[in-house]
C-alpha cells in the first residue's frame, strides 16, 4: 500500500474503484482495515479511499500532541496528493470529528459529510469513558489487559451476549502489542478536547448523523447537540446497536450509507 506525505505526517492509504471520490476516516482505536467491508461494497461505483490515520497501521505515529484539526489537515493532503478536488467523507466516531474541521476548513472540498457515532462534543460520560481506557494505559500499558476493559462498551449487550466468538475475535485484534501507546494516549487527548458544537451552524453542506441508541461513548444526548446545532442534517438512529452499528446492524447502516451517497453524488 503507498504511504504519502500529507505535511506533518506521512499517511497510508488503499484506494478502490471509479467514480465520484468516497473518503473513509476511521475512528480512534481501528485503522484503515475498519472500513473494508465498505470499501469492498462501494468500489463498484465510487472511488474509495481508506487510509491509516496519523497514530494508527502504517501511517506516522503521533509523538506529541496532535488535534482533531491537525488529522484534518492531514486527510485535505491526502486529498491533495490524490488529485481530489472534492470528495464525500464518511467519518466514524473520531473520524467524524476529523471530517468536522474539514469541513469548517475546506467547505468547498466536501460534497456531503456521514458522521457514524461520532460527537461535536463528547458528553460527561462519553469522556469519562475515554479518560478511563487512557488512564487504564498509563497504569498498564499492555493492550491485551486494556481490551477486555474496553470491547463491551462498543457494542450493545444483546449483542455481546450473543456473539461471544466473535466479541473474542474483536478483542484478539485490538489486543494487537504493536500499537502504539503514545499516538492513542495523543489521540485520546485529542477526542477529550474536540469541540465544534458551537461553529456547526458554518456548517451547509449535507450532513447525515447516524447514532447507535444504546452507544455510551458518543450518546443520544451528543447526537442531540450536533442535531439541533447543524443547519441541514438528516438523523439516522440505529435501534439495537451501540458504537459499533456499522457491525451491529451492518445490512441497516449500509443501505443508509450507500443512500446518502446516491442522494448527494452530482
Amino acid at each position: 500500500m503507498p504511504i504519502v506525505n500529507c505535511g506533518r505526517f506521512d499517511v497510508n492509504y488503499i484506494e478502490q474503484g471509479e467514480g465520484f471520490p468516497v473518503v473513509l476516516i476511521h475512528g480512534l482505536a481501528g485503522d484503515h482495515t475498519a472500513w473494508l467491508p465498505q470499501v469492498a461494497a462501494l468500489k463498484n461505483d465510487y472511488r474509495v479511499i481508506a487510509f491509516d490515520n496519523p497514530g494508527s497501521g502504517e501511517s506516522s505515529t503521533v509523538d506529541t500532541p496532535a488535534s482533531t484539526a491537525d488529522l484534518a489537515d492531514a486527510t485535505l493532503g491526502l486529498m491533495d496528493q490524490l488529485g481530489i478536488d472534492r470528495a464525500h467523507v464518511v467519518g466514524r466516531s473520531m473520524g467524524g470529528a476529523i471530517a468536522q474541521h474539514m469541513a469548517l476548513k475546506a467547505p468547498d472540498r466536501l460534497q456531503s459529510v456521514a458522521m457514524a457515532a461520532s460527537f461535536a462534543r463528547l458528553d460527561p460520560i462519553g469522556a469519562q469513558i475515554i479518560a478511563n481506557l487512557q488512564q487504564l494505559l498509563h497504569w498498564r500499558p499492555n493492550w491485551s489487559e486494556w481490551a477486555p476493559h474496553a470491547v463491551f462498551l462498543f457494542v450493545a449487550p444483546a449483542f455481546f451476549n450473543d456473539n461471544p466468538d466473535l466479541m473474542a475475535r474483536i478483542t484478539s485484534l485490538v489486543s494487537d502489542e504493536g500499537r502504539d501507546m503514545t499516538s492513542y494516549d495523543n489521540l485520546a487527548t485529542a477526542c477529550l478536547e474536540h469541540d465544534t458544537l458551537d461553529r456547526l451552524g458554518e456548517i451547509d453542506i449535507p450532513t447525515l448523523v447516524m447514532a447507535g441508541k444504546y452507544d455510551p461513548i458518543c450518546s443520544m444526548t451528543s447526537q442531540n447537540w450536533m442535531m439541533d446545532a447543524f443547519p441541514n442534517a438528516e438523523l439516522e438512529v440505529f435501534e439495537h446497536s451501540s458504537h459499533f452499528f456499522l457491525m451491529e446492524e451492518a445490512e441497516k447502516a449500509l443501505t443508509a450509507i450507500k443512500g446518502w451517497l446516491a442522494k448527494n453524488t452530482p
